[in-house]
């Protein structure tokens, strides 16, 4: 295989790579607090040992570098539940990770659970400050309502307050695989910093138009890099009948 063969196949690479982040985004776009990836790729281009000049010499390459989100913030859908909440700004909620630990999520779909500690839809706890889950006193739990700064208020004061998680390098904010994030090295806001809107949710940033667009554009590269690859293959292909009738 020619060193062509090699960059049209790097070619390739990326383009199935830009397609699969396209996919997972269309597949999220009814999905609660969901944030688009962009893939990002970087050039690599290394000095070859023979070339007709010296600019010839050098080969671009195409490197995944990895994928990072799209910080537009969704849409604020209604869902009539007091306990909804969108985090209007920056920050992600921290919640108890499956297995331990924690874990960060824009979906703020909450409930209270039959052991009366606050929790996602899909029953990871909620964390407060300092980490701790949220406690519901079972008299109270049909009476709640949350305030701008992330307090969840009962009908005798409050009970204890939501935080929201800032980073500074959101490309350390990677989904783990089961719905969730996964960063390192955040902030927690305080009060003053923190802006909740009850009542509803952040709807998918996802545009379906223009990720269908993206698709296009990456299946019209593929069809030219493979009619790259084939004429490649038809040259080599005239070249070795002509050095075969050399006599």
């Amino acid at each position: 295989m020619d060193i062509s063969s090699y960059v049209l196949l790097s070619h390739e690479q990326a383009l199935r790579r830009r397609l699969d982040v396209v996919a997972n985004n269309m597949a999220n776009v009814s999905t609660a607090g969901f944030r688009r990836e962009q893939p990002v790729f970087h050039e690599y281009v290394e000095r070859g040992r023979e070339g007709m000049t010296e600019a010839a010499r050098d080969v671009s390459f195409v490197l995944d570098y990895g994928a990072v989100h799209d910080t537009t913030p969704g849409a604020f859908q209604a869902t009539g539940n007091p306990l909804d909440v969108m985090v209007d700004g920056p920050g992600y909620l921290a919640v108890e990770a499956p297995g331990g630990g924690t874990a960060y999520t824009r979906a703020g779909l909450l409930r209270v659970l039959e052991s009366g500690e606050l929790a996602t839809s899909t029953g990871q706890r909620v964390l407060g400050e300092g980490g701790q889950s949220i406690a519901v006193p079972a008299d109270q739990a049909s009476q709640l309502r949350i305030s701008d700064d992330g307090t969840l208020m009962g009908p005798q004061g409050p009970i204890g307050r939501l935080t929201v998680t800032v980073f500074e390098n959101e490309a350390s904010v990677a989904p783990r695989g089961d719905g969730l994030l996964a960063g390192e090295g955040g902030r927690e806001l305080a009060a003053a910093e923190t802006r909740l809107r009850s009542g509803g949710i952040e709807a998918s940033n996802v545009q379906p138009i223009v990720e269908t667009t993206a698709m296009i554009e990456i299946l019209r590269s593929y069809q030219t890099s493979q009619r790259m690859a084939d004429g490649i293959n038809d040259m080599r292909k005239r070249a070795i009948e002509r050095l075969g009738r050399v006599d």
